[in-house]
């Protein structure tokens, strides 16, 4: 559950306890219906690894060392806290075991402290792109930033994630607003990833759409060649079964938008060729 080796140490096991609670916390996982379970199995082995009696009970292979009913009392029946006040529960707030500096007399005058600076006022929410491959975005990636103030944050992609999504860290930013991280996950093919599914935008002149084409389209396992109905009109999905990703059993497939695009520029001729169309739309 936490991947680590056998005989890791106080200070490895925290490290990855902190890294795998935070992928899986339901507050930050709320696309994914398995992350609650998860959560809970993460919590159960870090409970035995860090009690040095049930830890050894558990690698002597003698369970955990504890009675089932112990175990049975679910400690999130209520809810899950929110990660950083778990955190600091569980570990101890570092800040609250800081000794309250003394008062000294002071030996004479005592000189006015300057006023103290200005409060930070709360800016504006904040927004990140990130971007990442279709593998990452299938799995799941451990990404480390550097905000622009300087806050470092570490944060897990859900697994499945799509092209687009928005992930919201929660009063990072200076005066208390959030960071949102914009996930981009595209090909230099145009291909867009969305969980399973791939998509992509197909352009095509109004002759095409209206005649009907065949046209070579990219997809993750390489160049296909797709018929274009005759009268397709924009926004007209067209699909390649199986083209998607894969996950586990299951496999997406790759959407194909129709897109009409008209000539910016056209020439005298066509220009003359759309004003027939449109005198034949009219009855003329």
């Amino acid at each position: 559950m936490l991947g680590l080796d056998p005989g890791a140490d106080t200070s490895t096991l925290k490290r990855a306890f902190r890294a795998q609670a935070r992928r899986w916390h339901p507050d930050l996982n709320g696309n994914d219906p398995g992350a609650e379970e998860q959560f809970k199995l993460v919590n159960e082995a870090y409970a035995v690894l860090s009690d040095p009696r049930r830890r050894e009970a558990w690698e002597a292979g003698l369970g955990d060392g504890t009675s089932r009913s112990g175990l049975d009392l679910d400690p999130f029946a209520t809810g899950f806290p929110a990660f950083e006040d778990y955190l600091a529960e569980l570990f101890g707030d570092r800040r609250r075991s800081r000794p309250e500096p003394e008062e000294a007399e002071p030996p004479g005058p005592v000189t006015p402290s300057p006023p103290p600076p200005p409060p930070v006022q709360a800016s504006g929410d904040l927004e990140t792109v990130v971007a990442l491959t279709p593998e990452q975005a299938l799995e799941g990636v451990r990404l480390e930033l550097d905000l622009p103030d300087g806050t470092g944050v570490e944060v897990w992609t859900p697994p499945l994630a799509g092209d687009g999504w928005r992930l919201r860290l929660a009063g990072v930013t200076p005066g208390g607003g959030d960071h949102f991280l914009q996930l981009r996950v595209r090909t230099d093919e145009g291909l867009r990833i969305d969980g399973l599914r791939v998509l992509y935008g197909l352009e095509l002149s109004p002759a095409e759409a209206t005649l009907g084409c065949a046209v070579v389209v990219p997809t993750l396992a390489g160049p296909v060649k797709l018929t274009v109905p005759p009268g397709s009109s924009s926004g007209r999905l067209l699909r390649l079964r199986g083209r998607g990703l894969s996950w586990n059993d299951h496999r997406g497939d790759q959407l194909v938008e129709v897109q009409i695009v008209v000539p910016l520029h056209p020439s005298d001729a066509e220009v003359a060729l759309y004003q027939r169309l449109q005198d034949l739309a009219h009855g003329d």
